[in-house]
């Protein structure tokens, strides 16, 4: 049976800085993060980011930006010898309206659950807001709520035995 890991982007994979990531020069791996992945994968988890990003309908950066972060960070953990399976992002924002993919709903982990066939049971959701949390319970996985840019002992306390 495959089990995935969620996490949120901002805040546990890259540094969070309080406000959106504006520029490529402002993606940083938060530094645990590296480590800790390495200790998912040997667990056999697959990982997946399951991320918010409103500044897109907010005008403030597009899907290119994006598109960019994701690039640097899979170039960073091939590096490693390390990857993440997907990731899964909402551009909507509730100032612009209502969606169905935007966190807390569970929309995008239903989605990877059902693409790579990931057992619910054995996965679990990593994130530094409560929405995070929120979406996953909505998606029936378990849920972790951490500080941002957790240290690497808070994060592996996430990890199941």
């Amino acid at each position: 049976m495959k089990k995935a890991l969620f996490v949120d982007r901002d805040g546990i994979v890259n540094t969070e800085l309080g406000d959106y990531i504006l520029s490529l020069d402002e993606f940083t791996v938060h530094p645990p993060f590296i480590p800790f992945l390495r200790e998912a994968t040997q667990r056999g988890y697959e990982t997946v980011i399951i991320t918010n990003q409103g500044g897109i309908a907010k005008g403030r950066y597009g899907h290119s930006l994006v598109a960019d972060c994701h690039r640097v960070l899979w170039e960073i953990l091939a590096k490693e010898g390390l990857s993440i399976r997907e990731a899964y992002y909402c551009p909507h924002h509730p100032e612009g309206g209502n969606c169905l993919c935007r966190k807390p709903s569970g929309l995008l982990i239903e989605k990877a659950v059902a693409r790579f066939g990931y057992e619910k049971s054995l996965s679990l959701m990593i994130g530094d807001k409560q929405r995070d949390v929120d979406a996953a319970i909505d998606a029936g996985i378990r849920g972790y709520l951490l500080p941002p840019n957790p240290p690497l002992e808070a994060l592996l306390s996430c990890l199941p035995d």
